[in-house]
């Protein structure tokens, strides 16, 4: 009999395929076997599985709920559209289920410090709650750009005591809050454990990260079923590094569902202007691991953007390389035109005011919809617009 998908990959070496991998300095190649042992160690402990799952339940707020979104699926006709609402987990996005994870892991290995990067500040707004849970130390490098797009987050990171580092360097965004987070980790590997925020990074991140994300697709399987009876048809997420969307994913991976990544369009399809790096990337390395890549032409990371601060980033997690190669999963894009008008539509047809990251998914299914009577469609609504709010009134008014 063959194995479930999730149980076969990555292999022993973190691929996926031919993606994936840890091509990192000796230094930190010992860090991330040290990581990779006690995860592999802490995911047969029924003591840690049993901490995460109240941890979940009690201080997280999941399970979080399937939403039949009535008025817009009214409004556009055609296929059923359902939102799984990431937005309603404890501080207002998919990111804390890694985030807990991760600095639960920590705690098991003693160390005292948590280090990450952040993009839109939801993953940075997840570590600081996780920190300030554990007790422990909170160190967030975030893009100069960044943090005054998403200045809601940057407070409420300061609030909850984590130290923010501004980066100030190349683009100023999340790339560069990456490069400056690895640089902070590499000068005390013993006593910080960085939580990197996607699947992304040197294994053991990529399983980590999905493996910890994969509560959403367990859950929203079981939901929809309970609900409708049957599995919805299609499974879409919003793509950056791809934590959200490969957390969905896998709830679905083995099922006869079309499972569809949406990329930030941005712009348009020029250099420079979007960020779809599955739909216009090739092979390369790229912050310790290879995926699919967007770059310029001398082989390094191209510049990227995206209107939404978590998705402009120029790689992607080697599992959606992986998936998308093998004819697993399809890839969409969606500009940022149609993801503001997607943002407000969300707003004011349902009363849910979503990220900008997630407006891409939602704007892909109201692209489809009208096309698919008939079908369900569920879109992982991964994160809240709190902290988009600010930027999207003095960018473009209030969607009138």
């Amino acid at each position: 009999m063959q194995k479930p998908y999730l149980k076969q990959f990555p292999d022993t070496e973190g691929y996926f395929g031919k993606f994936g991998g840890s091509f990192v300095p000796e230094a930190i190649a010992k860090a991330m076997e040290e990581i990779n042992n006690a995860y592999d160690l802490i995911a047969q402990n029924g003591d840690f599985i049993g901490e995460l799952r109240k941890i979940r339940k009690d201080y997280q707020g999941r399970p979080t709920p399937i939403y039949f979104a009535h008025n817009l699926t009214n409004k556009y006709g055609g296929a059923g559209i359902y939102l799984k609402r990431e937005d309603l987990n404890h501080t207002g996005a998919h990111k804390l289920n890694h985030c807990m994870g991760e600095a639960l892991l920590a705690k098991f290995m003693g160390k005292k410090k948590l280090i990450a990067e952040t993009g839109a500040g939801q993953h940075g707004v997840a570590l600081a709650t996780a920190a300030a849970y554990f007790g422990m130390e909170c160190e967030i490098h975030m893009g100069e750009v960044d943090i005054i797009k998403e200045h809601p987050n940057v407070v409420r990171m300061k609030i909850l005591g984590a130290k923010v580092i501004p980066v100030t360097f190349g683009a100023k965004t999340l790339k560069e809050a990456v490069d400056s987070a690895f640089e902070a980790y590499l000068k005390d590997p013993i006593n910080t454990m960085y939580a990197i925020g996607s699947v992304v990074g040197p294994h053991p991140f990529p399983k980590i990260v999905r493996d910890f994300q994969a509560i959403v697709g367990v859950e929203a399987r079981e939901q929809f079923l309970e609900m409708t009876g049957e599995l919805p048809d299609i499974v879409t997420a919003c793509v950056g590094g791809g934590s959200n969307a490969m957390g969905i994913f896998s709830g679905f991976i083995d099922d006869a569902v079309d499972l569809v990544g949406v990329e930030p369009l941005g712009l348009g399809n020029k250099f420079g202007e979007h960020a779809a790096s599955l739909t216009y990337g090739s092979e390369g390395v790229m912050h310790g691991f290879n995926s699919l890549m967007l770059k310029d032409s001398s082989g390094e990371p191209a510049p990227v953007y995206s209107v939404a601060s978590g998705l402009d980033y120029p790689s992607v997690g080697p599992e959606h390389a992986y998936l998308y190669t093998q004819g697993r999963t399809q890839v969409a894009t969606i500009d940022d035109k149609e993801a503001i008008q997607a943002f407000f539509e969300l707003s004011k047809c349902e009363g849910i005011i979503p990220a900008i990251e997630s407006s891409h998914a939602v704007a892909y299914a109201l692209k489809i919809a009208p096309k698919l009577k008939g079908k369900k469609i569920l879109v992982n609504l991964s994160g809240r617009g709190d902290k988009d709010i600010d930027f999207v009134v003095k960018k473009y008014g209030y969607g009138e």
